[in-house]
């Protein structure tokens, strides 16, 4: 899968906010118990499994990486705004941050325990899904844990709805559509958590976390 004037445009996007988006987003869990103890659940998974790396992809500044070593895990971040990979290097210098494209890791297959994709795959196009899952699915080990958090769409009709985002063109899935495109791919669906949204929040989407794991 070769890169897209859809992944060209996003980096660009993001490049010209990382600063004022790292300052917006800092501390990402805070007041949220449920993601957190998702994240805690994933981390004692993938230590059962012989504790292999995990990949935080498309990570930002960083926070959920150091989140994550802090978990116990040997975690490091991949994203493709070389912007937001200067942040994140200087936010927390004891990890280990590259810049990358999610549809070419330059990570070998079958080398992870774990991959955390948070809201990375809202930017790619329906098309490209897919191919974006398999390489996540790549580079996972057997037993390897993939937790993927997206925004739903309106019901089971819709099978994925674009919107309007602050960066880029951005795209809601449905879970069970999700879920069949990551079975395809030999990811087993093991846990979804479904958020709500508050009264007061801007978007009235659901938040989904799907759990899956390589089989």
């Amino acid at each position: 899968m070769t890169e897209s004037d859809t992944v060209h445009a996003t980096r660009a996007a993001y490049d010209a906010i990382a600063p004022t988006y790292a300052e917006q987003f800092r501390d990402p869990l805070r007041d949220r118990p449920l993601e957190r103890g998702l994240l805690s659940a994933f981390a004692e998974l993938v230590r059962t499994n012989g504790d292999g790396g995990v990949a935080d992809l498309g990570c930002g500044p960083g926070d959920l990486t150091a989140h994550l070593h802090g978990l116990g895990l040997t975690a490091f971040g991949v994203d493709a705004s070389p912007v937001m990979i200067e942040l994140a290097r200087a936010a927390h210098p004891g990890l280990r941050f590259e810049v990358g494209s999610m549809a070419a890791l330059d990570i070998g297959d079958g080398t992870l325990g774990g991959v955390l994709a948070r809201w990375s795959v809202i930017h790619t196009p329906p098309r490209d899904l897919p191919s974006l899952l398999a390489e996540f699915a790549r580079v996972l080990a057997p037993g390897g844990q993939l937790l993927i958090e997206f925004p739903a769409t309106d019901g089971p009709g819709h099978e994925t709805q674009s919107y309007d985002h602050a960066v880029t063109t951005a795209y809601r899935w449905s879970p069970d559509h999700l879920a069949g495109l990551l079975r395809a791919h030999g990811l087993a669906e093991s846990a979804r958590l479904v958020i709500q949204p508050k009264p007061t929040d801007r978007r009235q989407f659901r938040e989904v976390q799907l759990l899956a794991c390589r089989v």
